[in-house]
């Protein structure tokens, strides 16, 4: 409680002159109790460590007293951007805007400045480009314990059966196509003008 990000198990084994193995047990004990006792916290293993946290069944709540009257949240670019480093991590800015599609430079910045992102590493090729991946932050605020636990990009991919309604309603019904006429075609019809003016008979 005293501490403002998860602590790990080997540091409270040498605080509490016990092993590791002792301590893991005793949490998992202890956050297995809060969860049947139906408590309003937990005890969570998160970022490779272990934090009370309101339990999910609060987050109304304590989204209310946390968010009232803030507005900064982040765009959909940022949380683009956030999921292409989260799941391809390392990556470069180029490699980011490559996948994009679109400049990343201000949006990598304002990642960084949240602490979602940083340098992990750096490109061994030309240039020496500096490659980004997720910070512990970012596991916290999703409340995992690494990025293995993200969903499967799998999970949001569309099946066949959609993806091939979608091309059915993509193609065109060759049927309901009107043909191009042809410049003489075009030289025999009447102009628009012309059947305005009353020159052409119908």
């Amino acid at each position: 409680m005293v501490t403002d990000s998860p602590l790990e198990a080997q540091m409270l084994a040498q605080l509490t002159e016990q092993t590791v193995e002792q301590v893991e047990a005793q949490l998992a004990e202890l956050a297995a109790d809060y969860e049947l006792q139906e408590r309003g916290f937990q005890l969570a293993h998160v970022a490779g460590g272990w934090r009370f946290q309101s339990h999910p069944m609060m987050a109304p709540y304590v989204e209310r007293f946390v968010l009232e009257g803030q507005s900064a949240k982040l765009s959909a670019a940022a949380l683009e951007t956030l999921a292409i480093v989260a799941y391809k991590q390392p990556l470069s800015r180029a490699q980011i805007a490559a996948i994009r599609g679109v400049s990343v430079d201000s949006v990598v910045r304002t990642l960084e400045q949240r602490g979602y992102i940083g340098e992990v590493a750096r490109d061994p090729g030309p240039g020496q480009a500096v490659l980004f991946g997720t910070t512990p932050l970012f596991l916290e605020r999703l409340g995992i314990n690494s990025v293995s636990d993200l969903p499967s990009v799998a999970e949001f991919v569309p099946g066949a059966d959609v993806v091939e309604a979608l091309e059915h309603g993509l193609r065109i019904d060759a049927a309901a196509v009107v043909p191009v006429a042809s410049d003489a075609e075009d030289a025999s019809r009447p102009s628009l003008g012309d059947l305005l003016d009353g020159d052409a008979s119908a």
